[in-house]
């Protein structure tokens, strides 16, 4: 069997970088090696405070003001439903061959093309916008999967709050969940798969710095190759529209799992059998953010840069919150959001190159 069956990442996930100049539409082309038609984009404005991330798909649809679906934006630092273009100040009007387009909003346009703003955009590719219905579950759902990267785009609108299961059509059991509601303010519920043994019950907030909630009511309640289970939350299940993604691990190309944190300089080092090119951080405990790294915003280690999911903050730099991306995985340095003694930190991980080829070829140290 073949190390990897993705010899190269930038056809599933790329991350594009680019500065604002307000003009409207503005086309965002990607520069990795193979062209990547997004379906599921997160954007941030790295410069500007008080500026939200911002979550589109192409299920939904990017043309928020024409969407036949009544798609709409939604922020991760945020429990509020879907934003109007006009409420969140631009929005994304198409994906592209290899890229997207950002439109202006009713205002300044800060959450997408803001002028001499830099801005960064997160993109993973589904199947183009290909959606289809799903049975496996207690009610139907609508899919958009990615079989190859290991990526499923999912909706669905429960009749009511009665616990139920879901088709995410991966094929496999998802490693990592977000699922949100869209047309009421709820939090961001976050599952991962270290803690199916918990189950029934438990998620996170990807909007909060809350501990891990084992609730069984508002979070998961299974795990299987077709579904996934919900409880009777509000935040997860009931007369609502809601969207969820969902991710399972492909070796050389993908990674969801913890490490313990020892706060030394040289700090834990973990295996990800590829160099990460993003990779989200949270602990387990209160009072701590969701860290997003990723070699776009800081391109030489100690990468020193970072984001953080729940907050409207701009980029952020510290001498002390660093990681080194290295050809095999990342090592985190002495710092309480990612490497604090004997917290369990867990993490989702995307690759910028295998470790080995699908060829046996291997990559080099960074």
């Amino acid at each position: 069997m073949a190390y990897t069956t993705i010899d190269d990442p930038t056809a599933h996930f790329q991350i594009a970088s680019y500065t604002g100049n307000t003009t409207a539409p503005r086309n965002i082309t990607n520069d990795g090696n193979s062209d990547l038609k997004p379906d599921l984009i997160w954007t941030k404005n790295l410069s500007s405070n008080g500026t939200n991330h911002v979550i589109t798909n192409s299920s939904l649809g990017f043309d928020i003001p024409n969407s036949p679906s009544g798609g709409g934006q939604q922020s991760t630092n945020s429990d509020g439903t879907e934003n109007t273009p006009a409420g969140t100040y631009g929005y994304i009007s198409a994906h592209l061959t290899d890229g997207f387009t950002t439109a202006a909003g009713g205002t300044n346009d800060d959450t997408h093309n803001e002028n001499g703003s830099n801005f960064v955009a997160y993109q993973w590719k589904a199947n183009g916008g290909t959606t289809s219905t799903n049975s496996d579950g207690d009610i139907n759902s609508t899919v958009q999967v990615n079989s190859d990267a290991g990526f499923s785009i999912i909706t669905d609108s429960p009749p009511n709050n009665t616990a139920r299961t879901i088709g995410h059509g991966l094929g496999a059991k998802p490693d990592f969940i977000i699922r949100r509601a869209r047309n009421r303010g709820e939090q961001w519920n976050v599952m991962h798969h270290a803690f199916e043994s918990t189950l029934p019950g438990g998620w996170w907030g990807l909007d909060t710095q809350a501990a891990y909630n084992d609730s069984t009511t508002s979070g998961y309640t299974s795990l299987s190759s077709t579904t996934f289970g919900v409880g009777t939350d509000y935040s997860v299940n009931g007369n609502y529209n809601y969207v969820t993604y969902a991710w399972k691990e492909v070796q050389g190309y993908s990674k969801f799992g913890y490490y313990r944190g020892n706060s030394a300089d040289d700090g834990t080092f973990v295996y990800l059998g590829f160099k990460p090119r993003w990779v989200l951080i949270k602990s387990k405990e209160a009072n701590m953010d969701w860290n997003v790294m990723d070699s776009a915003q800081s391109p030489i280690n100690p990468m020193t840069k970072y984001l953080t999911a729940n907050t409207a903050d701009p980029q952020g730099s510290s001498s002390t919150k660093t990681i080194d991306f290295l050809s095999t995985g990342f090592k985190c340095r002495d710092d309480n959001n990612l490497n604090f003694s004997d917290h369990y930190f867990y993490y989702a991980a995307f690759a910028e190159s295998p470790f080995v080829s699908s060829e046996g070829v291997p990559t080099t140290a960074k």
